[in-house]
C-alpha cells in the first residue's frame, strides 16, 4: 500500500484539482491570521495541498512543531511563518515528488518571511517507523498532520511514537478522516479509495479506543464536518458508509481520568493569546470567553494548566473537593447525530 499511495500522491495527483471527492477539501472558516500566512505561500506549493482541515492551534510562537505526512510543504511553511524566526518545523513525507516539491521552495518562504536562516527542514521516512528517523525523544511542543494517519497501515504505530517525541504536556494537534462504521476489508485495499481518504479510515469510536491505547486518554474534538462523495462510482462502492473530516487534539498528560470529573474548579482565561483574544477555543464546546469564570472538569484544568497555556489562565480551585461526574457525563455520543441535531461531543463539563 505504500507504493501505491507514492504513485497516487507522486503521479496521479497533479494538484488538488484531481481529486475526486472533497475529503481533502479545507471548508473551515480561515482565521484572519492564517488567511495573511496562506497568502505567502508559493502558488505552486498551494495546489498540491491534499489536506482535510486546518492543524495550526493557538499560541505557537517559538515552538518545535512536526508535521506527519507534509506533503509539499503547505503547512509547515505557514507554521515556520507562525512559530516565527525562534521556532522550527520539521516535516515527514514518504513520497519523493512531494519532498522534492518542498525543499524547491525552502528559501523561496525563508526570504518571504525575512528570516536570516531558514527554520524548516524536510525528511524522508514512514510514519510508521518514525523511530528510524533523526528525532529526539520529548523535542516537540505540538505534533501536526493532515489527512495522513488514515493513509498509514499501522495507526496505533503513529500514535505512540507521537507520544514518545512530544514534550510532557505537549500535544499532537491533527485533522484526519473518520467513518461511521468501519470501513470492510475489501474497501479498504482499494487503491483509489484508500488515496481519497476514504479507505483508510478509522471508524470514530475505533480511534477513540486506539489514541488510549496509545497514551492519549482524553482526545477532545475541536470541528468536523461531513465529507461529500460526488463521484458516482466511488459512491456506489462505499454504499451507506458515512464519512467526516475531523479535526482533533490530545495531549500528552499522564493519568487522565476516563470521564469529566468535577472538583468545583473554574479558570479565568486572560485574553492573551494573540488572535483569540476574546475567545480560547479548547474544543468545540470549551469556547472559553476572556474574563469570566468558566467551570471546567479535572481534565480540562490540567489541559491548561499543565501546557504551554499556563500562564494565558487564573486558576481558581484545587482537587480536594470531588462532586462526581458533570451532570449528563457518562453518556456515549455517537460521531455525528445530525438526525437529531446534536452536535458532536466526547465531554459533558
Amino acid at each position: 500500500m505504500h507504493d501505491a499511495i507514492k504513485a497516487y500522491y507522486g503521479e496521479t495527483l497533479r494538484s488538488s484539482d484531481d481529486l475526486k471527492t472533497d475529503a481533502c477539501a479545507t471548508d473551515t472558516h480561515l482565521p484572519g491570521h492564517i488567511k495573511a500566512a496562506l497568502a505567502e505561500i508559493h502558488p505552486d506549493v498551494l495546489s498540491r495541498y491534499y489536506g482535510c482541515g486546518l492543524i495550526a492551534p493557538e499560541a505557537l510562537d517559538g515552538l518545535s512543531i512536526l508535521d506527519l505526512g507534509c506533503g509539499a510543504g503547505r503547512d509547515v511553511f505557514v507554521l515556520s511563518k507562525l512559530v516565527g524566526p525562534e521556532g522550527r518545523v520539521v516535516g515527514v513525507d514518504m513520497t519523493d515528488a512531494q519532498l522534492q516539491a518542498a525543499e524547491q521552495f525552502t528559501d523561496y518562504h525563508r526570504r518571504a518571511f525575512g528570516y536570516a536562516e531558514s527554520n524548516v527542514r524536510f525528511l524522508k521516512g514512514y510514519l510508521e517507523e518514525l523511530d528510524a528517523l533523526d528525532l529526539e525523544p520529548e523535542s516537540f511542543d505540538v505534533i501536526v498532520s493532515n489527512c495522513v494517519i488514515n493513509l498509514c497501515a499501522d495507526k496505533e504505530a503513529v500514535l505512540r511514537s507521537a507520544y514518545r517525541l512530544l514534550k510532557p504536556g505537549g500535544e499532537i494537534y491533527f485533522a484526519d478522516v473518520y467513518a461511521d462504521r468501519r470501513v470492510p476489508e475489501a474497501l479498504r485495499d482499494d487503491p483509489v479509495l484508500h488515496g481519497e481518504c476514504l479507505g483508510g479510515a478509522l471508524y470514530w469510536n475505533d480511534f477513540l479506543h486506539l489514541a488510549k491505547q496509545s497514551g492519549f486518554l482524553d482526545p477532545r474534538l475541536v470541528e468536523h464536518r461531513p465529507i461529500l462523495i460526488k463521484n458516482a462510482d466511488i459512491a456506489a462502492k462505499l454504499g451507506e458508509i458515512n464519512f467526516y473530516s475531523a479535526t482533533c487534539r490530545l495531549f500528552r498528560l499522564a493519568d487522565l481520568e476516563p470521564d469529566c470529573e468535577d472538583y468545583g474548579q473554574s479558570v479565568v482565561y486572560k485574553g492573551t493569546i494573540p488572535h483569540y483574544e476574546a475567545t480560547f477555543p479548547l474544543d468545540n464546546h470549551h469556547r472559553i470567553p476572556a474574563g469570566e469564570p468558566f467551570p471546567v472538569c479535572g481534565n480540562s484544568y490540567r489541559m491548561l494548566a499543565e501546557t504551554r497555556f499556563r500562564a494565558h489562565f487564573e486558576f481558581r480551585g484545587d482537587w480536594q473537593t470531588h462532586l462526581g461526574l458533570f451532570p449528563g457525563c457518562g453518556a456515549s455520543l455517537a460521531l455525528i447525530r445530525e438526525e437529531a441535531g446534536e452536535e458532536l461531543a466526547n465531554g459533558c463539563c
